[in-house]
């Protein structure tokens, strides 16, 4: 928390510890934004995170001195074509400087017009291996030249004008080390102009998630895979050039038994004119080859669907075909608050174009007789029932004990003060809640001004579990567009939660322990413990009046209910907390909730 209130002035703070002690953490960062207070500028943020966590001299000179006991001889891929001299001369240093020394470097040249120069570049170091072509093959056709020349047992692929960090392949093999089952390997990068200016726009990952590699090629460099599997996959392939490298690593991905996502920048990716670093809707071929490589993907798995680009970038959505339109049962617990639930259930009711639902609501002690007469009116449609909960308010309990009525395959726990916005929303959430690896299934969530008040829940933010990008405009992309596309989170809020009834069942529902907080991004670990992975769609919106219902969560006898939750949830998850949500890179703060660098 220091970290943030470092830029706060005291009466900030003082206004804020306030806010937190009524509002809850996202509702005081998002008055912590509209009130203008300073943010850290992101350039020097990611220059200080480069003092602080990049090896030093001394460091890189034990790191030559290491010896592994498994050290593979790895195989750097480059194709060339009209390179420039000094590109290719500071890839090659780049090589040269490296801290791990058993690599060989493997270019295939097209034919170039300064084939005289790329020769005189690259003829000083013996572990170069060079093949001047009759003909310019172009990316693919040179690339696959290029692995006709590889002996090492693992392959890096490297652009002609980029360059790999020094220690790039001593933590590729650290990697390989600790795991020797390991097929793929991809890290971190960032993007630099020249080689003496400053480099910026990093890009935190995080581990393997694969629908947001369906909606991004977010893994790009560096890649390095087994030339086993390279072998196996026969190479790269013409009809995707622009984005082979999406082919290819959508295509090894899905072969790998182990990929592993190592968090460190080993990979500087070189902006000018011409280059894909500089915009990634530059290239209007490259963007329409990205599209045939996922269309390619998801036929080779069995999940049939239309994959469009959006706003001409290399950016996708796919809408998955749902198999059977199967009985998806709503949920919704209520108390009193009957125009609410009147503005839920209409929206539900005028807007679903899906036709297979039932609605579920949980009566808990309601008072006021308007709620019962409306509960009459709505028992008359043949959709919807009126199951009666008679305990003390536990949400976990009272959806637990809802599921004896539900005849759904699908369960859609739903707040009483949502409201539908999207007409195809329940047909975006079914499309991968079939899936058999797929957990939960989450929603983008609006207040009532359009901005984001739930696109995903990272577990460890700020100090247990919080959302993401709260109280950014609905319309913003997000941190490299994870905001505006479909990918894969720690947990996604119970406020709009789908999940396979079969699977909730399994892990024992709701943890009745957890009576308030924390019950939705519990049942999201024990997807994740089953290996499962939790989506969160932006395509499917809902209006979200947070806890208009029950009043907010650190009043009085609240605040000690809430800090119980927070220990148990912390004891339950003691091993998630420690090694950090898979899809919220350590690199990133835990305490800013918009994908700020933690320096």
């Amino acid at each position: 928390m220091k970290k943030l209130l470092k830029n706060l002035r005291p009466s900030q703070i003082k206004k804020g510890i306030s806010y937190l002690k009524k509002e809850g953490f996202a509702a005081t960062l998002r008055r912590y934004r509209a009130a203008g207070a300073t943010t850290p500028d992101p350039k020097i943020a990611y220059q200080d995170w480069i003092i602080n966590h990049e090896p030093k001299y001394a460091e890189l000179q034990e790191q030559k001195k290491h010896m592994f006991e498994y050290s593979p001889l790895i195989s750097i891929v480059v194709p060339t074509y009209n390179t420039k001299k000094q590109f290719l001369q500071e890839l090659v240093d780049s090589l040269e400087q490296q801290t791990y020394g058993k690599w060989e470097l493997c270019i295939a040249d097209g034919n170039s017009e300064n084939k005289l120069e790329i020769e005189e570049t690259i003829k000083r170091n013996r572990r170069i291996k060079y093949v001047l072509l009759d003909e310019n093959k172009n990316i693919s056709g040179n690339t696959n030249e290029a692995l006709k020349l590889c002996t090492g047992e693992y392959i890096g692929l490297l652009d002609h004008d980029d360059i790999l960090a020094p220690f790039a392949l001593y933590e590729v093999v650290k990697a390989l080390n600790e795991d020797r089952q390991t097929d793929v390997i991809y890290s971190d990068e960032d993007k630099f102009t020249t080689l003496n200016g400053s480099r910026f726009q990093p890009h935190f990952k995080p581990d393997f998630s694969p629908d947001y590699l369906r909606s991004i090629n977010y893994i790009t460099h560096f890649f390095v895979l087994k030339k086993s599997l390279m072998d196996e996959l026969g190479g790269f392939r013409d009809e995707y050039n622009g984005a082979q490298d999406y082919d290819i690593i959508l295509r090894a991905t899905e072969k790998a038994e182990k990929i592993v996502h190592i968090p460190k920048i080993l990979y500087h990716w070189r902006v000018h004119e011409n280059s894909t670093a500089q915009d990634i809707g530059a290239k209007q071929y490259a963007i329409d080859a990205g599209k045939k490589a996922i269309e390619a993907h998801i036929e080779r798995n069995n999940m049939p669907g239309e994959v469009t680009s959006l706003d001409g970038k290399s950016i996708y959505r796919v809408r998955y075909e749902v198999d059977d339109e199967e009985k998806i049962s709503i949920i919704i617990p209520n108390k009193d608050h009957v125009d609410d639930l009147k503005k839920c259930i209409n929206s539900i009711l005028s807007r679903s174009t899906y036709g297979n639902y039932e609605i579920v609501i949980v009566e808990n002690n309601s008072t006021h007789a308007s709620i019962f007469n409306y509960y009459k009116k709505l028992e008359k449609n043949n959709r919807i029932k009126v199951i009666y909960y008679e305990g003390d308010f536990n949400y976990s309990r009272i959806n637990n004990f809802a599921i004896d009525s539900c005849n759904g395959k699908y369960l859609l726990f739903l707040n009483n003060d949502t409201e539908v916005i999207t007409p195809e929303w329940l047909e975006e959430m079914v499309m991968f809640a079939q899936r058999d690896d797929v957990g939960a299934v989450g929603a983008k969530l609006l207040y009532p001004n359009g901005t984001i008040q739930h696109a995903g829940v990272v577990i460890g933010l700020g100090g247990i579990a919080g959302h993401v990008n709260s109280g950014l405009s609905r319309y913003e992309a997000g941190y490299f567009n994870r905001l505006r596309l479909v990918n894969n989170f720690g947990a996604v809020t119970g406020a709009c939660l789908m999940i396979k009834k079969d699977d909730f069942v399994k892990v024992g529902g709701f943890d009745e322990e957890l009576a308030v907080a924390f019950n939705d991004i519990d049942l999201c670990v024990k997807m994740l413990r089953l290996g499962k992975y939790n989506v969160y769609t932006p395509f499917c919106e809902l209006f979200h009046y947070e806890s208009k219902s029950r009043g907010l969560d650190l009043e009085g006898e609240k605040s000690l209910r809430f800090q119980r939750e927070v220990k148990m949830a912390g004891e339950k998850w003691k091993d998630e907390l420690e090694k950090g949500d898979p899809f919220y890179n350590p690199n990133l703060s835990l305490y800013s909730g918009i994908f700020e660098i933690n320096k």
